[in-house]
């Protein structure tokens, strides 16, 4: 099983979806780390020797923030959003929904379930 950014990349599948496995790689950005390290899209990954795996691990620490660091760096700029105090940042702290979705009705997802209100019906 290859290792890489710390996570477990599955051996059967083909290596461009393996690499969508690790946070902050998609589908485009595992073609093209296929494509800068030179190696053909089809194979898969128990295929692959360990000067390859090196080659992909050394390519992904170069060139994508990718698992922990991406995470970290995402909650810090929701963190910094709550702590200006600007409307997005209000949204968070809330937990409404942050990109002018409508809440009078849906939005369930961001503010949980339904919470009944005492001589609401008529």
């Amino acid at each position: 099983m290859a290792r890489i950014a710390g996570v477990n990349i599955p051996t059967a599948k083909r290596v461009p979806i393996a690499l969508t496995y690790i946070t902050g790689i998609g589908p485009s950005s595992a073609r093209s780390i296929c494509e800068a390290v030179k190696i053909d899209g089809t194979r898969r990954v128990n295929e692959l020797s360990d000067a390859e795996v090196l080659a992909i691990r050394e390519h992904i620490d170069a060139n994508f923030t990718v698992e922990g660091d991406l995470r970290r760096e995402t909650q810090m700029n929701v963190k910094r959003l709550m702590d200006l105090g600007c409307y997005r940042g209000l949204r968070h702290r809330r937990s409404l929904p942050v990109r002018g979705q409508r809440t009078h009705t849906n939005a369930r997802t961001r503010k949980g379930p339904a919470k009944a209100i005492a001589g609401k019906k008529k």
